[in-house]
């Protein structure tokens, strides 16, 4: 709202609206904005929740060590989160812009598809919303998603050229932009890849590219489910999930804001995504209403986000990634997310092969994997586990602090691959 205002009252020649046009200046009032409604907006939500009764009653609290209760401390926090995203976007952000736009609908789609889960288990059935709409609906903006990048005139690219003068490779951008369906590559020579080439053995060029846009809704439509539900499995310990989705949202800020730099992007050799820079007006948004939530959630929690949060932070995150051509360096960066998946797999799984001998066979001592760190194997009753260690029992806080530090190292990595090929 403001940046439209200012283009009107820029005439007037008014001090400070001048400011407004900068993605720099917008970002940092999104990101203290965003801080500052999730620390206001959390302590009267958590007394609000407590005075209706919403509490928690389906978390485990047999399996921490520490004896810390977990039941009882209001859920769904996630409308703070979510609140305090999009109140400084709207204000703050290029609302005509196809990649704002985006952004705020899968916040609000993942949002009230985690509301609904949450009011359900809340009322007592502490399975939730059942898979198979949970799986529609992350379906469904997925979809929406890719069909959108397809269609809109607006979701366009710029790629590098290369040209040699005097014995140096200097890298110019294309003059026109165009529809693409390339993608960063971590360690790649080139650095890209078109969904394009992998559809050569057709004869027909029209062809080729309908079914590389075909491939790349697909590939988005995964992407977001993956990402969302690897999120959703992460939000098991207080401040986990904040604090590592925080810290992805940091690297994809630097990854947005290089897109939408025509220099950045012509260095790093990465797509130049004009529009792309309202991302990081978004993205400011989105860690500064995580680490003001944290005020709250951070050990030993007042608050959990429960999935109104965390489905929608596992959306943006991937959608995020999508919009500006990364989707697959998130293994990387959302290696927490992926390995939190895979052990839920891994033990669901072996579980069943175990099942079928009439053993009780694991492969941890629980999961997701952050739970694997806090069991003792003596309070276990299967017959075997495939990973043993450790043996002693870590603090939920420990925990937590080590799974940041692992977020922070694969950012780094993540931002690195940009430049190792």
């Amino acid at each position: 709202m403001f940046y439209h205002l200012s283009q009107y009252l820029d005439q007037f020649d008014i001090p400070g609206m001048g400011m407004l046009p900068y993605v720099s200046f917008r970002s940092l009032m999104a990101l203290m904005l965003s801080l500052i409604v999730s620390m206001w907006m959390g302590k009267g939500f958590i007394t609000y929740m407590k005075r209706k009764r919403h509490l928690e009653k389906a978390r485990d609290a047999q399996i921490d060590p520490y004896g810390v209760k977990k039941i009882g401390v209001p859920s769904m926090g996630g409308v703070v989160i979510i609140t305090a995203i999009v109140v400084p976007v709207l204000l703050f952000s290029n609302l005509s812009n196809v990649y704002a736009l985006l952004l705020v609908v899968t916040t609000l789609w993942f949002g009230l598809l985690g509301f609904l889960d949450d009011r359900i288990k809340l009322r007592g059935n502490k399975d939730g919303l059942a898979a198979r709409w949970k799986l529609l609906g992350q379906f469904a903006l997925g979809a929406f998603i890719g069909i959108v990048l397809w269609q809109s005139p607006d979701a366009v690219v710029y790629e590098n050229v290369k040209k040699d003068v005097a014995q140096k490779e200097i890298k110019y951008d294309k003059s026109e932009a165009r529809k693409s369906t390339v993608t960063t590559v971590p360690f790649c020579k080139n650095n890209n890849v078109d969904y394009y080439e992998l559809f050569s053995f057709l004869p027909d060029g029209k062809t080729k590219r309908a079914c590389a846009w075909i491939f790349f809704v697909l590939v988005t439509t995964f992407v977001i489910m993956a990402v969302s539900n690897g999120a959703n499995l992460n939000d098991g310990m207080d401040g986990m999930c904040a604090g590592n989705s925080a810290i992805i949202g940091t690297a994809l800020g630097i990854l947005a804001y290089a897109s939408g730099h025509i220099q950045f992007a012509s260095y790093l050799n990465v797509m130049y995504i004009p529009g792309s820079e309202e991302i990081v007006v978004f993205i400011c948004a989105f860690v500064g209403s995580l680490i003001g939530f944290l005020w709250y959630n951070a050990y030993p929690a007042k608050v959990f986000m429960g999935d109104t949060g965390s489905l929608a932070i596992g959306g943006i995150i991937a959608v995020t990634a999508v919009m500006i051509h990364k989707e697959l360096l998130l293994p990387i960066l959302c290696g927490i997310f992926l390995m939190e998946s895979i052990s839920v797999i891994l033990q669901t799984s072996y579980a069943k092969y175990g099942n079928k001998r009439g053993k009780k066979l694991r492969v941890f001592k629980r999961a997701p994997f952050h739970d694997h760190f806090r069991v003792l194997q003596s309070d276990m009753t299967a017959d075997k586990y495939i990973i043993k260690r450790p043996t002693t029992v870590l603090h939920e806080n420990m925990i937590t602090l080590r799974f940041w530090i692992v977020s922070i190292l694969l950012a780094a990595l993540t931002i690195i691959t940009l430049k190792i090929r």
